[in-house]
């Protein structure tokens, strides 16, 4: 073989392993860029429905007198099976009288869940109706099947392959036939209202976590509204008000942890102090990973019901962001573009996220209008007010906010003390109108640096009481704060 023939043989291999790999490479970019095309799809998809379901709930509430409690629970089963893309629906509402769940709304050929069927379904005439018909007859014992187990526990129950599971009734007709099943709890606070249930996608494939984590934001919400529905034909128009403000209580508590995250090394505390007129203060504590902890205190503009349940959709939006990233502005950005084509033009929520390395202890910051948190160092006895800059949620666009909004990122130490509060607090009027105002907070906070974050939340406490005497105040009062021991 002469060398120009090796030559050109070798320059003809190189050519087609190039072309190999340039197709190879062509061919997973499309596919990759398809797939981000579904992604974003979906995540459109998804902020469509649910704020869909919002406004439609809140023109019940704005444009009738009398809710109609079927006519809501209609909607939210309609936006429940579009969010999953669910085949068939069910919400069993919890009727005290007879001690049992029965299903208030029903959508699709939902089957009955205690597996029986009447001799009649043959006859009859529309087998969907009748089938319907035995769903809303039926009730269900507390602790009774699926839906008794998920009221009972009040936990969500996925089942992907539901004719694998022995729980999962089963029907000779195909039309009945359950391939995957959610269940989710209804509940207002600790009170389990009932639950609502999605059978089969219509595009075949079973239901996923996803799914039951939408489907279970869907439930929390239309909880609220629920509760409220219920109970406001019974109200004359003094109660309606007395009930706004109750209700609005109810649900500001029922944002706030349950119990403070304990965690090695890092020592966590906050209170919230209700004023007389209700106001929309949120703190929350998100495990994004085993090693890194979402912090955020918020406080929205409008007051009573409006603000709490303004809060309610806030507070839904940042826990569904936080969990994809560990970047707080990052975070803020996404939940600002959620909210910011519908909230009321009056109305805004001004934020402060964190997230704080348990490993390295490293807290990045991120602000949207919010009140400056104040760092207490341990080693320099000194305090340092951590500015990063940003606007308030929901006043501008994507383009405005994210050109305003910067991260500060801060290396924490042993003794080191971070505070983060809310207006209510430095704002809080004695007899004479006088504000506490921001100097006296850091006094009481610096004082009790020291001792530990329940130190400073006690003291801070102690001294506001003080100032304030018995005047009544017009703004709740929120405060959060970390101590980094080791």
């Amino acid at each position: 073989m002469t060398a120009e023939t090796s030559s050109g043989a070798f320059l003809a291999s190189f050519l087609f392993l190039l072309l190999a790999l340039t197709s190879a490479g062509l061919f997973y970019a499309v596919n990759a860029i398809r797939r981000l095309r579904r992604e974003r799809d979906e995540l459109i998809h998804q902020k469509e429905v649910i704020f869909g379901f919002i406004h439609d709930v809140g023109d019940v509430f704005m444009h009738s007198e009398d809710v109609d409690l079927d006519r809501m629970l209609n909607r939210v089963l309609f936006y429940a099976a579009r969010t999953t893309q669910a085949g068939a629906g069910a919400i069993y509402l919890y009727e005290k009288g007879e001690d049992a769940f029965r299903a208030r709304a029903v959508s699709g050929i939902f089957p009955p869940l205690s597996g029986t069927l009447d001799t009649q379904l043959e006859k009859a005439v529309s087998k969907s109706q009748h089938i319907e018909r035995l769903v809303r007859a039926e009730p269900i014992e507390r602790g009774e099947g699926l839906v008794g187990e998920a009221a009972d526990f009040g936990v969500p129950i996925l089942i992907e392959d539901a004719e694998r599971d022995p729980r999962v009734p089963t029907f000779d007709q195909e039309f009945l036939r359950v391939r995957s099943i959610l269940l989710v709890p209804m509940r207002f606070l600790q009170k389990i209202l009932g639950v609502l249930v999605v059978v089969n996608r219509v595009d075949g494939r079973p239901f996923i976590q996803a799914d039951l984590s939408l489907l279970q934001a869907l439930a929390d919400q239309a909880s609220v509204s629920i509760h409220y529905a219920g109970l406001r034909d019974s109200l004359d128009e003094k109660q309606r008000i007395d009930h706004d403000l109750t209700v609005a209580r109810q649900i500001q508590t029922a944002l706030l942890p349950k119990a403070i995250p304990r965690l090695e090394g890092v020592e966590l505390a906050a209170f919230n102090h209700p004023a007389q007129e209700i106001g929309g203060d949120y703190y929350d504590f998100i495990q994004i990973d085993d090693d890194h902890l979402g912090i955020a205190i918020a406080d929205v503009s409008g007051k009573g019901i409006v603000g709490a349940i303004m809060m309610s959709i806030s507070r839904s939006v940042l826990r569904a962001q936080a969990l994809m990233s560990r970047n707080p502005s990052d975070v803020l950005k996404a939940v600002n573009r959620v909210m910011y084509e519908d909230i009321a033009e009056d109305m805004f929520v001004s934020m402060l996220y964190m997230v704080l390395n348990i490993r390295t202890r490293e807290l990045v910051v991120a602000r949207a209008g919010h009140e400056r948190p104040a760092w207490s160092r341990a080693s320099e006895k000194s305090f340092t007010i951590i500015d990063s800059p940003g606007m308030a949620l929901g006043i501008a666009d994507k383009e405005v906010f994210e050109a305003t909004l910067r991260e500060e990122t801060v290396q924490l130490k042993a003794g080191d003390v971070v505070v983060a509060y809310t207006d209510g607090v430095t704002e809080a009027l004695d007899a004479d109108r006088h504000e506490w105002g921001v100097e006296r907070f850091l006094e009481a906070v610096s004082t009790a640096a020291p001792d530990g974050a329940n130190a400073v939340l006690n003291n801070v406490q102690q001294r506001l009481m003080r100032f304030v005497g018995g005047v009544e105040q017009y703004d709740d009062m929120t405060l959060l704060a970390l101590r980094i021991l080791q």
